[in-house]
């Protein structure tokens, strides 16, 4: 228990070093993780950035978030990663980009964004209503965000043996809010 004690510690403090609000961190770190349980899929945090970054998987699910912060989460992941995730959620083979893939990434969109409306939901944080998702089938673009908004990305890494190439094992969970 009490490396576990010095773990959090520790992860505060190198969080608090690269301006990343530890409640926002670890909202998006819990539901991704459960999300993806969800789907038969394993992963690993691999890295946090309080600036905006490209946009590199192919689908891209945007949900708008709204009560005591507006804003956006998006849910960022490689074609590989989504296929397999949704199979996993689905039980189904799917083996290429189709449609019930795309669908099943708005519905990981969508828990994701649920858990993590749970985890900040009595913080400063809390948001009441979000919208239905939008899915961008696409990579290699970048969403420009106002100044001053709070910001967050938090990139995974899918375990997967099969994977060569990294980009085909990555997801990134964005989110962009606005006090009110």
């Amino acid at each position: 228990m009490a490396a576990v004690a010095e773990a959090n510690v520790a992860q505060d403090h190198a969080l608090s070093s690269l301006a990343i609000n530890p409640l926002l961190f670890s909202a998006v770190k819990d539901s991704v993780e459960n999300a993806l349980g969800m789907c038969d899929t394993e992963i690993r945090c691999v890295g946090v950035s309080a600036m905006p970054t490209k946009e590199s998987g192919m689908i891209t699910g945007m949900i708008g978030v709204h009560g005591k912060v507006s804003g956006f989460i998006s849910v960022n992941m490689a074609e590989r990663f989504v296929i397999s995730a949704v199979e996993g959620l689905l039980q189904e083979k799917f083996g290429k980009l189709c449609s019930q893939v795309i669908d099943g990434a708005g519905e990981i969109t969508n828990i994701v964004v649920g858990g993590v409306k749970s985890a900040l939901g009595k913080s400063e944080f809390g948001f009441s209503h979000i919208t239905v998702p939008s899915i961008i089938v696409g990579q290699n673009f970048t969403i420009a965000y106002a100044p001053g908004l709070e910001y967050l990305t938090v990139t995974f890494e899918h375990v997967d043996a099969d994977a060569i190439r990294l980009e085909d094992r990555m997801m990134h969970v964005s989110m962009s809010l606005l006090t009110l």
